[in-house]
């Protein structure tokens, strides 16, 4: 174990969209294959290592009313859309050595082990990547609500929300570029400013836990591994002064 890590077990969360790569919807084999490569720089290191992986590429439940599917049908739709993230990605990191097990809150043993708290801690323990599949099994929550229960359940450090833009921003910077980023900002800035970080039910749920949700650019090489070993990458939401 290299003890200058500065997170020793973190849950990291991917959004569906980040599959897609340059295409509609689907997952992008070449998108795959880097994220990969980026979690095993972090696992060689001793990390342990969670994951939540959305859904949106394949199937958003939010949008499924302008369908006429009605909303909870549309997101087990979208809990199934994770399942296939979540073993594609499975795929991916066994194809470079990795260890891993896929841990589903709907049961469908054929495929994956139902999600049971002190396994997924002892697989963690067990130096194997474990990726959290199906949400947390009900309608209504988003995967963010999702990542943020299982990092307080398996006792992770942090919550690593791996995005496309650089950290948190008080405007969208795809759309402004004079956007600032935080260096660090506190749960309650994130709630009053409505930064969308994560939705409001994961935000408060990691400001009960005094749970530190870290955003940074996954798409940028090496910066999760940055993160992990504490240089300052992205931006901090903790309970810091308002």
């Amino acid at each position: 174990m290299n003890h200058n890590l500065k997170y020793k077990r973190i849950l990291l969360k991917l959004s569906g969209e980040s599959l897609m790569g340059d295409q509609n919807f689907g997952i992008d084999p070449k998108v795959l294959n880097y994220f990969a490569d980026e979690i095993k720089k972090v696992h060689d290191l001793g990390v342990q290592i969670g994951i939540v992986i959305g859904g949106g590429n394949i199937y958003r439940g939010l949008n499924a009313s302008s369908q006429g599917i009605d909303r909870v049908t549309g997101d087990q739709m979208g809990m199934l859309a994770t399942i296939i993230n979540s073993l594609a990605l499975q795929n991916a990191l066994e194809n470079k050595g990795i260890y891993t097990r896929l841990m589903t809150a709907i049961k469908m043993e054929e495929v994956a082990e139902p999600y049971i708290r002190r396994r997924a801690i002892r697989h963690l323990e067990k130096g194997r990547v474990v990726i959290f599949g199906a949400g947390t099994g009900h309608p209504y929550f988003s995967t963010d609500t999702a990542a943020t229960l299982r990092a307080v359940e398996i006792e992770a450090d942090a919550i690593f929300k791996g995005t496309r833009v650089n950290g948190v921003y008080d405007s969208d910077p795809e759309k402004n570029p004079n956007a600032n980023m935080f260096e660090q900002i506190s749960y309650l800035d994130v709630l009053k400013l409505n930064l969308r970080v994560m939705d409001l039910t994961a935000v408060s749920m990691c400001q009960e836990n005094n749970l530190p949700i870290i955003v940074f650019n996954m798409d940028v090489p090496d910066n999760l591994l940055k993160v992990v070993t504490g240089e300052n990458v992205g931006t901090a939401v903790g309970n810091f002064p308002s």
